[in-house]
């Protein structure tokens, strides 16, 4: 054995080279499912949109704060343009607006009132018929058609010698009805705005044809406090009657009763203008 030559146990063997074996459908991998991205997430978690009952009501929220802040400014531009208005046009604003306010305070009161007084009517046509009633009532009297009484005086002129004419009598009743008589009577006839009084024979007073004996009698309703001053002026009816020696007396009375009563007249052409 030469000294080149090497023990066949001793030498490597060199192995061929690798050669990759063909692919075939064993030999594949297993491939692993691919990760979504984040933008891929987000995008799916903002489309379709999921709104839940919360954030419902917080952008409800949102959105009537945002009407108040608009309308809020709105109205700031809107009182703006009063800041550059002159002294002179501001204070009649403010007049205008006390006035209107004064109006409708006016208004407000009125109202109130209307409402308290049917309120306080539990049947507002039986209401209604008592104000008929009474306002027929007034008119009766001044009508001379209904009796009245109430506080005033009498008169009684007493006319022996017959001197007392229809005037004076007149004048007395002028005298009275001045002095706020509301309701009059001569003996047994009731006078009236027509009354209308004229002479007898033989020293009498006819008043509406009737003739009225003597001594002539005045029942009177009104205040006595202003009647008996008014007949007893200086001048005036009872000094006049004295100087026909006509004795008068006047007397204050807390109840005088006018019983006398006048038939009520149609009237033959006049109507009522009212609808």
């Amino acid at each position: 054995m030469s000294a080149d030559e090497t023990p066949s146990y001793d030498r490597r063997k060199e192995l061929p080279p690798e050669v990759p074996a063909e692919p075939g459908p064993a030999a594949e991998p297993v491939r692993r499912e691919q990760q979504p991205t984040g933008r891929q997430r987000l995008a799916k978690g903002l489309w379709p949109p999921r709104v839940t009952r919360p954030q419902l009501i917080v952008a409800l929220l949102l959105f009537v704060l945002g009407l108040g802040l608009a309308i809020q400014v709105r109205s700031n531009n809107d009182s703006s343009a009063l800041r550059g208005a002159r002294q002179e046009d501001l204070v009649r604003i403010l007049d205008e607006l006390d006035d209107r306010t004064q109006r409708l305070e006016e208004e407000k009161r009125r109202l109130e009132e209307q409402r308290t007084g049917l309120e306080n009517s539990s049947d507002q046509a039986e209401e209604a018929r008592k104000q008929t009633a009474e306002r027929e009532r007034q008119l009766g009297i001044l009508a001379g058609t209904v009796a009245a009484q109430g506080p005033g005086i009498t008169l009684a002129v007493e006319d022996k010698k017959g001197a007392i004419e229809a005037d004076m009598l007149l004048d007395a009743i002028q005298e009275l009805r001045a002095a706020g008589a509301e309701a009059i009577q001569i003996n047994d006839v009731r006078v009236v705005a027509s009354t209308h009084l004229s002479d007898a024979g033989r020293g009498g007073v006819r008043v509406d044809g009737r003739k009225v004996g003597k001594p002539y009698l005045f029942k009177v309703i009104g205040k006595p406090q202003d009647l008996e001053p008014a007949l007893n002026i200086p001048g005036g009816v009872v000094q006049t009657l004295e100087k026909e020696q006509a004795t008068v007396t006047v007397t204050r009375s807390e109840k005088i009763v006018v019983s006398a009563l006048r038939p009520a007249k149609r009237p033959d052409y006049a109507r009522s203008s009212s609808p």
